[in-house]
């Protein structure tokens, strides 16, 4: 699209599933895939990336990222809106968007910085598609987003050791409860609802409380199992390759993954410590005890 020809700002029921990280995010999304004839005759279409075989995901959001000024922004939400307008182009139609990669990547986390372009990235997308109706995150404990993020990059990069690492993740500069808030005041959404992970339930009960309109319908839960993690051995196998400077795309490194799902003894390829685990589970309580307080938030 030709730079200055805008789009006008969605003005159709908007719900976001924002994941976060590794909360069952591509489970989810093929619930909305197995589910799409159902959204389909509610007048509402479903986007959201195909980042692990899920049929039918095109999203694609190109957002700022920290080497961006805000003075881009516009830039990005107009991109944004030509592209969801590409994927979805009925207007009097609702809208699901589902990525985990709003608030920005996990790759920040070895920086001891918790999604550092998270404010202009939820600017970029309030401009695009308006005030939604509904915003669903599910939060995980810290002590299990670190492992769970550090693990899910090792299967793909070199990582440095967990150990090198500990000392940022314990650091980080900011947690869920301001996350939280950006996405209140900068969305701006008419709901915004907020899961602890182990309350999160299935994909279908998730889907039923994000969309209301479908809540009575009879959903599918997927019977496909995706984005299914790394045994420690695969792991230091894969480590093993990349340190050599093997360059593995990702049907080899998905193959390794297979290959070593039925060794699961636990080397400690990455854990912390019982006193910092029990820091981080105890910083995640005082959040989530943040949380709830805070107008405008509905915390389950």
């Amino acid at each position: 699209m030709a730079m200055g020809v805008k789009l006008p700002v969605m003005t159709r029921p908007v719900h976001i599933h924002a994941g976060a990280h590794r909360t069952g995010t591509s489970s989810f999304q093929l619930c909305l895939a197995e589910n799409a004839p159902v959204l389909d005759r509610h007048g509402i279409d479903a986007v959201y990336p195909g980042r692990d075989g899920v049929p039918g995901g095109r999203l694609r959001l190109n957002l700022p990222r920290p080497r961006h000024g805000a003075k881009r922004v516009p830039e990005f939400a107009e991109e944004v809106r030509a592209h969801l307008a590409r994927l979805s182009p009925g207007l009097d139609r609702g809208l699901v968007i589902s990525e985990e990669n709003i608030p920005g990547p996990m790759r920040h986390f070895y920086q001891g910085r918790f999604y550092p372009a998270s404010a202009m990235r939820l600017a970029a997308l309030a401009q695009a598609v308006g005030r939604p109706r509904h915003v669903v995150l599910v939060l995980r404990p810290y002590d299990a987003l670190y492992v769970s993020a550090y693990r899910k990059r090792a299967e793909d990069n070199l990582v440095p050791p967990f150990a090198d690492l500990v000392p940022k993740f314990m650091g980080m500069d900011r947690g869920w409860p301001e996350l939280v808030v950006e996405f209140r005041d900068i969305l701006r959404p008419e709901q915004l609802t907020v899961i602890d992970f182990a309350r999160r339930g299935s994909s279908v009960a998730l889907l039923r409380r994000l969309v209301p309109e479908v809540a009575g319908e009879d959903l599918k839960e997927p019977e496909q199992v995706v984005n299914l993690s790394a045994t420690d051995a695969g792991l230091a196998h894969l480590q093993a390759r990349f340190r050599a400077g093997e360059v593995l795309d990702r049907k080899v490194w998905q193959v390794v993954i297979a290959e070593f799902r039925s060794d699961t003894t636990v080397s400690g390829f990455a854990e912390f410590s019982d006193v910092d685990q029990d820091l981080l589970r105890a910083r995640y309580a005082r959040d989530l005890a943040r949380i709830a307080t805070l107008e405008g938030v509905e915390l389950i």
